[in-house]
């Protein structure tokens, strides 16, 4: 893969070739963050919701779900099913669309701060 940026020691556009491998280990510790943090929100999710998720399982959301093979490992950390959301980049702006819509109608699931 070719990436481009700016050489750090003197400051001009460069660009350099990486190998898939290089990008796994670079990815490995954030991806391994992401999988513990699912870990500990599935330990702290309420029961009827942790049987809707075995059900339908896990669906991933914005550019970083776009990160190859994440589906896969968080499938097999897991154990759960473990999907895209159809527009991945813009499902969050259009579920909050959504729920601006309709606040009198999700008034009870919505907190507010105030």
């Amino acid at each position: 893969m070719e990436i481009k940026g700016r050489d750090l020691m003197n400051g001009v556009p460069k660009e350099i070739v990486i190998s898939q491998r290089q990008i796994a280990e670079s990815l490995a510790e954030p991806v391994n963050a992401i999988i513990e943090a699912v870990k500990v929100a599935l330990e702290h999710t309420a029961p009827e919701l942790s049987a809707d998720i075995v059900d339908k399982g896990i669906v991933l959301t914005g550019g970083g779900s776009l990160l190859g093979n994440l589906d896969f490992v968080l499938r097999h950390s897991t154990g759960l099913p473990v999907s895209q959301a159809d527009e991945p980049l813009n499902c969050v702006a259009l579920g909050t669309g959504r729920c601006l819509e309709d606040m009198k109608g999700l008034k009870h699931v919505l907190h507010t701060a105030y």
